[in-house]
């Protein structure tokens, strides 16, 4: 009586016996199929959490300033090119601000649309002969300095601000300090490795040239 009710039961849904048990097998394969999914789900979860967590192992918090040509001789005509490739954060750059390095002459800064340039120049301890005119005074510093909010270089997208100066005869490491003033908030790239350290034991470091011998002649 019980199995003609529960067939009954099953009359006014309009299900048979062979296909309720096809739909309850099948109704169990799926639980079993979503129970598989959501494991390989939490599976992949966890592989990509590790793998992101190794790539901020690997990557720097913030990359430095650095220059695009990073070998010249000494006593000749270098073009420094400084690559920004961030902000401060999520806030734009609105200057940068390079400093001459001692022994390196006559910077003179490249123009950049929407962008104003400052020339700083300070009296030399030392002057010396260019091209037989005595220069007594020198350029220690020039400063870029968007002109409207339009122009100011936003998180997130890369830019370039170049000079061209006449490096001093000595070899050797040549650090170029740069400050990154930004709407909010600033980076003064202007730490020089000491003793042991390296360029990559510090956080803010300045951007390094590797001067090598002259090589017995210039070029403008």
């Amino acid at each position: 009586m019980r199995f003609a009710s529960w067939q009954s039961a099953l009359g006014i849904f309009g299900m048979s016996s062979f296909s309720f048990f096809s739909s309850f097998s099948s109704f169990a394969s799926f639980s079993s199929f979503s129970a598989q999914l959501r494991a390989l789900s939490r599976s992949r979860a966890v592989a990509l959490l590790a793998l992101g967590a190794g790539g901020l192992a690997a990557c720097p918090v913030a990359a430095h300033i650095t220059l695009e040509y990073q070998v010249a001789n000494a006593d000749s005509y270098y073009k420094a090119n400084f690559k920004v490739s961030h902000g401060c954060g999520q806030s734009a750059v609105q200057q940068i601000v390079v400093t001459i390095p001692a022994g390196v002459q006559g910077a003179k800064p490249m123009p950049k649309a929407g962008w104003a340039i400052a020339i700083e120049r300070a009296p030399l301890a030392q002057p010396y002969l260019d091209h037989g005119r005595r220069v007594t005074e020198d350029v220690v510093r020039l400063t870029w300095t968007a002109k409207t909010p339009a122009d100011v270089l936003p998180p997130g997208f890369y830019d370039e601000f170049a000079l061209q100066a006449k490096l001093g005869s000595a070899a050797g490491p040549l650090y170029w300090p740069v400050s990154q003033i930004c709407e909010e908030g600033r980076m003064d790239w202007q730490q020089i490795p000491q003793g042991a350290q390296k360029l990559s034991d510090l956080p803010l470091p300045a951007a390094l040239l590797d001067v090598l011998p002259a090589a017995g002649g210039h070029a403008h």
